[in-house]
């Protein structure tokens, strides 16, 4: 796809840095297999965003390489590509080529529809939906009809997505009966992981383990967003937990997150 564009751009600290670059994958914590190149936010957003505007050069399955001219051309590139053919920073990048496309709402959700289920990192769907300014200005009903299938769904970063989405841009007076009422309806023990638990420090980085109760990355959105809810809405939060079906562990996540975050320190969870 558009690695050749992205190699130039690695720095030479993860290249040649194996304690850098090794801690830099155990921060993503990508899947075995996902090869990851080594940038940063910054200078995907910048691919982004010169791929958006002017279009780029794609190598193609067969190996031949082929001008496209602005992002939307591109990003029915990635729709057409095998998922494990993608290095996480493509993956990224075609998130955030979605959220710089000038469209109509449907048109963007059609391409979210194909997007969402390549999700396979915490890091990916985190920076997908804390890029998607759009969404702060769609039609609030349109995007929460939007994202309830995968409240349902049985794929880890499927409901992660939807959980992060409904923090980041709906965590307000207005909704929270609503958000809280999907959360409490989420089936833990229906959706699937990937990523296995072991207990202690994996000795290399991608060996796909996390060290808590899986679903491990649905777990900890719920808990993020719980602890989100706490600062704006201490009281309403405290009583959705206490009266709510969440996995004990879930609960004893949500109050970590709110003893380790700076706004809930000093406020009691429950």
């Amino acid at each position: 796809m558009i690695e050749h564009i992205l190699q130039p751009l690695v720095c030479e600290r993860f290249k040649n840095d194996e304690r850098y670059r090794e801690g830099h994958l155990r921060v993503i914590n990508a899947l075995p297999g996902r090869r990851v190149l080594g940038l940063h936010s910054p200078e995907m957003k910048f691919i982004a965003k010169q791929l958006s505007r002017y279009g780029g050069e794609v190598e193609l399955p067969n190996n031949c390489q082929k001008k496209f001219a602005n992002g939307e051309e591109i990003i029915h590139c990635f729709e057409v590509a095998s998922n494990e053919s993608l290095c996480y920073e493509e993956t990224v990048i075609w998130g955030f080529l979605i959220n710089l496309e000038k469209c109509q709402l449907e048109k963007r959700l059609t391409m979210l529809r194909h997007y969402i289920p390549t999700l396979d990192n915490w890091a990916v769907c985190d920076s997908y939906c804390a890029n998607a300014k759009w969404m702060a200005k769609a039609d609030k009903e349109a995007l929460w009809a939007f994202i309830q299938p995968y409240f349902r769904s049985g794929q880890e970063f499927e409901v992660r997505f939807a959980i992060v989405t409904a923090m980041t841009y709906f965590l307000k007076e207005e909704w929270l009966e609503r958000v809280f009422e999907q959360i409490d309806n989420i089936d833990f023990n229906h959706v699937a992981s990937k990523y296995r638990t072991e207990k202690g420090k994996p000795k290399v980085a991608q060996q796909g383990t996390v060290q808590g109760a899986e679903p491990y990355y649905v777990c900890m959105g719920v808990a993020w967003l719980l602890a989100t809810a706490l600062a704006k809405f201490p009281e309403q939060t405290r009583l959705f937990v206490r009266s709510s079906r969440l996995p004990d562990d879930v609960v004893k996540l949500y109050a970590r997150k709110a003893r380790e975050s700076f706004r809930t320190r000093t406020m009691a969870p429950l």
